[in-house]
C-alpha cells in the first residue's frame, strides 16, 4: 500500500492545499493530511478545529485521512508507515526551501535498508498560487472576505 503524508500547519487550509490534496489522492492508496503542532508558533485557528473542518471536507473520500502530529515530520511518516511526502510548490522560492527539507527528511527517515522518504512535489494551479495561508491570516486580521480563497467557511473556525 502506497501511503503519503501531506504535512503542514494549514493555518488555514486554502484552495491551493485543496487542489494538491485532490490530485495527490489519485496517486496514493492512502493520503494523510498531517497538521503539525508547533508549540513555538502562535496559530490563528486551533489545530483540533482545523482537523475537524478538513476531515469534514473530505468525508466520503475513503483514502484521505486527517490528523495532527508533533515532532519531526520524518519520524511521523515512519510511525504511520508512509514512504512519501507530498508538497505543493507555488514558485521557485518554495522549491528552494522544500528541496532542502526533502533532503533532511530523507536522511532522518532512512531505515535499516537505507531506504528514505521520497518527497513528491506538485505544482500548485497557477490560479491558486498567489494566495498563501499567511496572506489569508492577514486579510482576516483586517476583516477582509477570504471566502474565495478557502474551501469552507472560516466563520465556524
Amino acid at each position: 500500500m502506497k501511503t503519503a503524508i501531506f504535512p503542514g500547519s494549514f493555518d488555514p487550509f486554502t484552495n491551493g492545499h485543496h487542489d494538491v490534496v485532490l490530485r495527490a489522492a489519485g496517486l496514493f492508496d492512502r493520503l494523510i493530511i498531517a497538521i503539525g503542532n508547533n508549540s513555538t508558533k502562535q496559530r490563528h485557528f486551533p489545530v483540533p478545529r482545523m482537523v475537524a473542518m478538513i476531515a469534514e471536507l473530505y468525508r466520503g473520500n475513503d483514502n484521505i485521512f486527517v490528523t495532527e502530529y508533533q515532532g519531526l515530520t520524518a519520524h511521523f511518516a515512519r510511525e504511520v508507515e508512509a514512504g512519501y511526502l507530498v508538497r505543493g510548490l507555488r514558485n521557485t522560492t518554495d522549491f528552494e526551501y522544500e528541496n532542502t527539507i526533502a533532503a533532511a527528511n530523507r536522511h532522518l527517515y532512512a531505515g535499516p535498508d537505507g531506504g528514505g522518504l521520497e518527497t513528491i512535489f506538485l505544482i500548485t494551479d497557477p490560479k491558486l498560487a498567489a494566495i498563501s495561508s499567511t496572506i489569508i491570516r492577514e486579510m482576516l486580521r483586517y476583516g477582509a472576505d477570504v471566502a474565495p480563497f478557502v474551501p469552507f467557511s472560516l466563520d465556524e473556525a
